[in-house]
């Protein structure tokens, strides 16, 4: 999902760019992602006047390298020039206003809002404020507080027509079809040669039961632009409902031949393949689409059922239960496993099946009929009766309710219809951008912090300027005869750099900073017991030490040793087939993958009394609280995790990695808001894992 954005020549834009197409592939929904798909920017400099004119210069540097990095798709990098931008002048909306263009772009949905939102507080007449912002209302689902936005974007710029295309586009994701095509009409009186607009005024007419409107348009989309596949798809489908299938398939092969990786026109042309009972070519592209999707539920239980009337019940029942995986309350995955294992002769798996079925949707007439007829199989005539009666009960009053089709023993009221919801991604999001939605992430805390080996020493007045270290670290590194530096990964050295180390270990006597010394050394050559055996000799040595800086360094020998106590057990735990690190599922619960199925308990005592150690002496080292953040995690004890990282960020504002633990831990513990919201803040402060997690569990707030 990319926000299209296009400044003209001349001075900073009073307008709101110009949107493209957002019409989505998936059961006619039209969505955001078309609309900010493609991105054209001119970066200009701004016209600068003599006062203050480096300061200025600087801005319009940090400004322009920031608009390119958006035009070149480098979100990330945009957020770091625009966080320093936002530090040298906090009333520039315009600063706000293009972050949030680069965070949702994204998916840091609540990152780009707060960002627009600050954006029309600076500067209440702001049309593009008001306009994004109500684009991603609507992508949150609030659309009456995206219309709002819109409503007041066109009071203040009423002749730019882009945002009515943007209403429109909100209209019908609201449901309000026939204002949609208003707001779409007016767009294509200005702009008649958008096939988009047509795209998405013909599933308006579409979902009003106009099909031949909607053909109409689709036909007008094509004719503008041959080369788009979306169209075809678009019209295969419509085609399809009207039971036309060679002109559907006609129009599904030319969006393939246009787009080889179009998934949703495999999986569209897989069913027009079944509807004519071409059941191996159908197969052929279910696998296709599975290919690149293996996770997706609505595909593999399509492939399932063909799979059963080709005979191949094995392969259907692994797609059924990989369905169930995905969506263990899906109503009609039950219900149509139980008829394979029929099939199977596997009467007793039937019956399970059918009663979560039917627990789920207790009114699913077809449910107590089929259960009825596997009760007689089985000779418990008694109860298949009472199931016979409870079925024809319910069809009774399913024909009460509706005199058409009632024959049919299945409801199909709107809760059943919402039963029936296989895989919600693949109906409503474009699959060229959201891929990764569909793929298993494994999501782990950011690592501890320890003193590494560098190489060479650091220059810290940078991280000094910004309250980064305590002045004693960069004490301690000064004094150290090598390069040392506090990090949460390893540095490799060379063997130079590596010799210059042991040369400089062995060689300075009997001292703390010497066996400190050794012990990174040590730790560096995987002599994990050796170097502890080193840590505890340079805290011994310390605690004789009375005076001076020396015996606060005792603080990082704690932290080291600490934080390779905890490694070694997670050294431990990966022999054992173990991973002790939060890592969630897609409903955002925790799990350990663990190959044997065995979940051991691992203690972090000894780790946490050196890390607590730490602390105490330098009370002001966000490091310390960073990684007992992390050690009460692993512990299990997310309220003391949390008050750590909280501690660390006090200390530390823009600790990226303490905003992005507390946020996995926030999300697992269902306070998903702020989660989200330390999600936005890490990936602000360049913890580009972050964008990954926020694309999975917060870009939608209803869920």
């Amino acid at each position: 999902m990319i926000i299209f954005v296009i400044w003209l020549n001349g001075a900073m834009p009073n307008e709101p760019p110009k949107l493209e197409k957002i019409i989505n592939n998936g059961k006619f929904f039209i969505d955001m992602h078309r609309v900010l798909k493609h991105l054209v920017i001119i970066c200009l400099l701004l016209a600068a006047g003599i006062h203050e004119l480096h300061a200025q210069y600087d801005k319009d540097v940090f400004m322009m390298r920031g608009r390119q990095a958006i035009a070149d798709g480098r979100y990330a990098l945009a957020i770091e020039n625009f966080n320093v931008l936002s530090q040298l002048d906090t009333a520039d909306y315009w600063t706000f206003f293009f972050r949030g263009i680069a965070k949702y772009n994204l998916g840091d949905l609540r990152g780009a809002k707060n960002d627009f939102d600050r954006s029309v507080r600076l500067n209440p007449v702001f049309t593009n404020g008001y306009h994004y912002r109500g684009i991603t209302e609507s992508r949150f689902g609030n659309y009456d507080a995206a219309l709002g936005d819109l409503q007041r974007a066109i009071e203040l710029r009423p002749g730019f027509i882009g945002i009515y295309f943007s209403r429109g586009v909100t209209y019908f994701l609201a449901q309000q079809f026939d204002k949609a095509i208003d707001d779409f009409d007016r767009y294509i009186r200005k702009e008649p040669k958008d096939p988009s607009a047509y795209l998405n005024r013909g599933a308006s007419y579409l979902f009003l039961g106009d099909t031949l409107k909607a053909l109409n348009d689709y036909n007008k989309a094509i004719k503008l632009d041959r080369f788009d596949p979306e169209g075809y798809v678009r019209r295969g489908r419509l085609h399809a409902s009207r039971k036309e299938y060679s002109q559907a398939l006609e129009d599904m092969d030319k969006a393939i031949e246009l787009d080889t990786a179009n998934t949703f026109a495999y999986f569209n042309r897989a069913i027009m393949l079944y509807e004519q009972e071409r059941y191996r070519e159908a197969m052929a592209d279910l696998n296709r689409v599975l290919q690149d999707e293996p996770g997706n539920a609505l595909t593999l239980y399509n492939r399932g059922l063909i799979s059963a009337q080709l005979g191949a019940y094995d392969d259907a029942l692994n797609d059924m239960d990989r369905v169930l995986n995905i969506n263990p309350d899906n109503v009609l995955a039950y219900f149509n496993r139980a008829s394979i294992f029929i099939e199977m002769g596997l009467y007793e798996n039937a019956l399970e099946d059918y009663d979560m079925a039917i627990s789920l949707y207790p009114d699913f007439a077809k449910a107590y009929m089929n259960r009825s007829y596997v009760k007689n199989l089985l000779g418990r005539f008694k109860d298949a009766k009472k199931d016979y009666d409870t079925a024809q009960k319910k069809v009774a009053e399913y024909r009460a309710r509706n005199v058409t089709d009632a024959g049919s023993f299945a409801d199909t009221t709107k809760k059943y219809s919402s039963l029936l919801s296989l895989d919600a991604e693949f109906a409503k999001k474009d699959f060229d951008d959201e891929l990764l939605q569909h793929r298993d992430i494994d999501i782990r805390l950011r690592p501890l912090y320890k003193f590494v080996l560098t190489g060479e020493k650091d220059n810290t007045t940078y991280a000094l300027s910004r309250g980064y270290e305590n002045p004693l670290v960069a004490m301690f590194e000064n004094a150290m005869p090598v390069g040392v530096g506090i990090r949460n990964s390893d540095v490799h050295l060379d063997e130079k750099a590596l010799a210059e180390v042991e040369t400089a270990a062995w060689a300075g006597g009997n001292t703390p900073e010497t066996a400190f010394l050794r012990a990174l050394y040590d730790y560096n050559g995987k002599q994990f017991n050796s170097a502890l055996a080193y840590y505890g000799q340079a805290i011994e040595e310390a605690e004789e030490v009375s005076s001076g800086y020396a015996s606060l360094y005792r603080a990082f020998y704690h932290m080291n040793r600490g934080v390779l106590r905890a490694e070694m057990i997670e050294f431990i735990a990966s022999i054992e087939s173990n991973v002790q690190v939060l890592s969630m599922d897609d409903t955002g619960s925790t799990r350990a993958r663990v190959r044997d199925q065995v979940v051991r308990q691992y203690e972090y005592t000894d780790a946490l009394e050196d890390m607590k150690r730490a602390a105490e002496i330098i009370p002001d080292m966000p490091y310390a609280y960073y990684n007992l953040g992390n050690l009460y995690c692993l512990s299990s004890e997310y309220i003391n995790s949390i008050d750590n990282y909280t501690k660390a960020i006090d200390l530390y504002p823009y600790m990226g990695d303490a905003y992005f633990n507390r946020g996995l831990v926030l999300i697992y513990l269902k306070d998903k808001e702020k989660g989200c919201i330390d999600l936005s803040r890490a990936g602000e402060l360049g913890v580009g894992d972050a964008y990954g997690v926020i694309k999975k569990y917060c870009e939608d707030e209803n869920e």
